[in-house]
């Protein structure tokens, strides 16, 4: 079954095509620059996909950019599928403690 794409992957495709768009260069262009394969810079762009970090950052520097400007903001609540959401390390210690104080 095919996921489902995220507001997350989505943010971050509309946040490369913008960037792209703004600096007047085609997908080609900015995959080739960067050494990602054309398809799959243009499935980011389109908000699918799951880059790496590597990925990240390689195409933050072809567009001049932070990567932290790509990303900033897609921890959000709602931003990934529920599926997807990390359990983080707060949320486990305050079960545990809670569990613990029963």
């Amino acid at each position: 079954m095919p996921r489902t794409r995220s507001e997350a992957s989505r943010l971050f495709g509309a946040r490369l095509r913008a960037r792209r768009l703004e600096l007047g260069c085609s997908q080609y262009d900015i995959a080739h620059l960067s050494g990602v394969d054309l398809a799959n810079y243009g499935r980011l762009e389109r908000g699918g996909g799951n880059p790496t970090l590597t990925t990240i950052v390689q195409l933050a520097i072809t567009l001049s950019m932070d990567p932290a400007d790509l990303v900033t903001g897609l921890a959000e609540d709602g931003m990934l599928p529920e599926v997807d959401r990390p359990y983080s390390a707060l949320d486990y210690i305050a079960a545990r403690r809670q569990q613990e104080g029963r």
